[in-house]
């Protein structure tokens, strides 16, 4: 069963660069739920227990999320900060296996791998979680990154799984729309 502490959202609305130069609003959203981790200072090498927690959590952290943008969700990530008595392992064991299909169900798409960040930490630190194109993986102008924290999370024995989506591009995007071709 899951043990879940408290549950963070955070929504940003970028309308300019870092230079100052303005753009159409771009609305980015993350959720961080703290969990328990069952498996804290265990050396265990079956983790499926931790695969119903992303399930779980993508399938009533995403309609949150969805609300909290201003137009349809066009980019996803996901990303995993496991305290310092748990195994790096275990974050990607919350994020893989499960987590994936509530989310791009809720969505609608989702034929791109959602980018995804996952380590140990301490309490106070934070992660970025990735964002990529839910359906086009190469699009170069979708690839961005949110940096996120809960201030007393994750302790030893905790778990901080995010999750993020965006309405839009990276500001001003301008770096060619997928690979140079030699």
């Amino acid at each position: 069963m899951m043990d879940i502490r408290k549950t963070v959202f955070t929504k940003e609305i970028i309308n300019a660069d870092e230079m100052g130069k303005p753009c159409a609003p771009i609305t980015r959203a993350a959720a961080m739920a703290v969990v328990r981790n069952p498996l804290a200072g265990k050396a265990q090498d079956d983790l499926s227990q931790l695969y119903d927690f992303g399930a779980e959590l993508g399938k009533t952290l995403t309609q949150e999320l969805i609300q909290m943008l201003s137009g349809a969700p066009i980019c996803y990530g996901k990303a995993a900060l496991v305290g310092s008595s748990g195994a790096m392992e275990h974050g990607a064991a919350v994020l893989h296996p499960k987590l994936g299909k509530p989310v791009r169900a809720a969505m609608g798409g989702g034929k791109s791998l959602m980018p995804s960040n996952h380590k140990v930490g301490a309490l106070g630190g934070s992660i970025d979680l990735p964002l990529g194109h839910k359906d086009e993986a190469w699009s170069f102008d979708h690839i961005d990154t949110m940096t996120l924290w809960v201030p007393d999370a994750p302790r030893a024995d905790e778990i901080v799984l995010c999750l993020g989506m965006s309405d839009g591009t990276r500001v001003h995007p301008r770096v060619g729309k997928g690979p140079i071709q030699a």
